[in-house]
C-alpha cells in the first residue's frame, strides 16, 4: 500500500457507534410522537447524513427533519457521543500507519464538534493530523464535498492519498475526488452496498486491512 495519506471514515470504520447513534435516533423520533422499539431498525442511520436519512426514511419535509436533527443531537451531545467504542485493532493499526510515517485524516459526515470530542474521549485524536467534519447547518456532510475541501485545505494530491471507510457514501465521495478507496466490510454497509462502487480495495476484516499495510 504506497499511499503516504489516509483518511478514515469514522462511525463503522474507526469506531462501533450502534448505540449511540441509534438510541438518540429513537429519542428523537419520539419526541416526534413515533414509537420505534426496535433499535435495530435504526442502524441504517449509521453512517449517513442525517438530515437526508430522516426524509428519505419517515418522509419528513426538510423543516421537520431538521427539528428530528435537533431532537437527536439533544441527546447525542450529551450521552449518545460517548455510548460508543474503538473497534479492537484499530489503535494497532493506526500506530503501525504512524511508523510508518503516513498522514492521518479523519474525513467523517458527523459534525466536527462530536467527531473531535468523540476522538479526545476515546484517546485516538493524537494520531490524526486533522479532524474534518460537517458543519451543524449542514455545510459539508455530502462525503464528496467534504473530500474536496479537505484536499484544498490540506493542498493534497488524490493520487497519493487513499480512503478507507463502510459505506457506499465513503467511496463515491473517493471517487468523484479522484481517491482510491479501501471498503471495510466490518461496518455497516453490507458486501453488497459497497462492492457495487467497486471499491480499489475490500477487505472483510480489520485484521485484513492491517495485514495489507504490512506487505
Amino acid at each position: 500500500m504506497h499511499y503516504q495519506t489516509i483518511l478514515f471514515d469514522l462511525d463503522g470504520t474507526l469506531t462501533d457507534p450502534r448505540e449511540g447513534i441509534t438510541r438518540s435516533v429513537q429519542f428523537a423520533l419520539s419526541r416526534l410522537g413515533i414509537d420505534e422499539p426496535d433499535l435495530r431498525a435504526l442502524e441504517h442511520f449509521i453512517g449517513p447524513p442525517l438530515l437526508q436519512c430522516f426524509m428519505q426514511t419517515y418522509g419528513f419535509d426538510e423543516a421537520t427533519a431538521w427539528q428530528a436533527v435537533a431532537h437527536y443531537r439533544e441527546r447525542f451531545a450529551e450521552v449518545g457521543l460517548y455510548e460508543n467504542r474503538l473497534f479492537d485493532g484499530v489503535g494497532e493499526l493506526l500506530e503501525l500507519l504512524l511508523a510508518q510515517n503516513r498522514t492521518l485524516y479523519i474525513a467523517t459526515s458527523k459534525p466536527a464538534v462530536f467527531a473531535s470530542e468523540i476522538a479526545r474521549h476515546f484517546d485516538f485524536a493524537r494520531h490524526f493530523k486533522l479532524i474534518y467534519g460537517s458543519e451543524l447547518d449542514g455545510t459539508r456532510t455530502d462525503k464528496v464535498e467534504l473530500i474536496r475541501h479537505l484536499l484544498e485545505q490540506e493542498g493534497l494530491s488524490a493520487a497519493d492519498c487513499l480512503m478507507i471507510g463502510d459505506r457506499k457514501h465513503d467511496l463515491i465521495g473517493a471517487r468523484r475526488n479522484g481517491l482510491d478507496a479501501a471498503a471495510v466490510g466490518y461496518g455497516f454497509g453490507s458486501a453488497e452496498e459497497l462492492r457495487a462502487e467497486t471499491p480499489s480495495y475490500y477487505f472483510q476484516s480489520l485484521a485484513e486491512l492491517h495485514r495489507a499495510f504490512m506487505t
